[in-house]
């Protein structure tokens, strides 16, 4: 799958990954920013604040550097 986020410059080779993980029972997500984002009581809402997380991400304004 060819995907371009904002900051890129051409079009790279994206292989999507679960970013969900399961910790002591409990689920977290990891983040291109390098966060970890959790705990979450189960998957679906761990699922949930991902696809949350991603529209704060895109509500951002973009900085060009």
């Amino acid at each position: 799958m060819l995907g371009k986020r904002a900051e890129d410059v051409v079009p790279a080779m994206v292989f999507p990954s679960d970013r969900i993980c399961r910790v002591n029972g409990q689920f977290y997500f990891n983040t291109r920013e390098g966060t970890h984002e959790g705990p979450f009581p189960d998957r679906e809402t761990a699922e949930r604040e991902v696809a949350a997380y991603i529209e704060r991400m895109l509500q951002l304004p973009q900085v060009v550097g």
